[in-house]
């Protein structure tokens, strides 16, 4: 089963998703307040869903699709205006008011597709990530996170997926 991340600024909405979880069957793996903490989340879990909750200022659902598309699902639970903003066809989506029975039909499909695709999300690609972190650590003297982060900036930046970049660092760096 998926590690389930919580990821929102509400507290109360954090703990109200958490408690519809824990009475359902599901584990909480991490609740996260901001998305540097969301981050680290991801990173530190093999494979995981984010249910995120609205809006966070240092992190948008596309992002998180952006960066991890390839070792996450994403439910996005909140207002109509910022579901239309969502660009990524790979989140799904609930508006808000919404019931406790449509997220756990949703957490349970996403369960499902993340099961399905957890074996092509292993292995080499996560290697070249962490094989490309550490030529940056040592090559400039960075952090694990502060490595990482370069790594998401830049192919942010210039459109590009994120193990695709630390490849091109691979190689250029045997």
């Amino acid at each position: 089963m998926a590690r389930m991340i919580i990821a929102g600024v509400s507290e109360t909405a954090r703990e109200r998703i958490s408690r519809l979880l824990a009475s359902s069957g599901f584990s909480v793996y991490r609740c996260c307040a901001s998305g540097g903490a969301l981050r680290r989340a991801i990173a530190e879990s093999e494979d995981s869903i984010v249910i995120f909750l609205g809006q966070m200022p240092d992190c948008t659902a596309d992002e998180l699709i952006w960066d991890y598309g390839e070792r996450v699902q994403v439910l996005l639970i909140a207002r109509p205006e910022v579901l239309d903003d969502c660009e990524s066809k790979e989140i799904f989506r609930l508006a808000v008011p919404t019931t406790g029975r449509a997220v756990l039909g949703a957490l349970e499909m996403l369960n499902q597709l993340h099961g399905m695709r957890a074996p092509r999300r292993m292995g080499a690609e996560r290697q070249i990530v962490e094989q490309a972190k550490k030529i940056l650590m040592k090559q400039r003297g960075l952090t694990e996170p502060e490595a990482h982060h370069l790594l998401q900036k830049y192919a942010m930046d210039h459109g590009i997926r994120m193990s695709d970049y630390a490849a091109d660092i691979v190689r250029r760096n045997p």
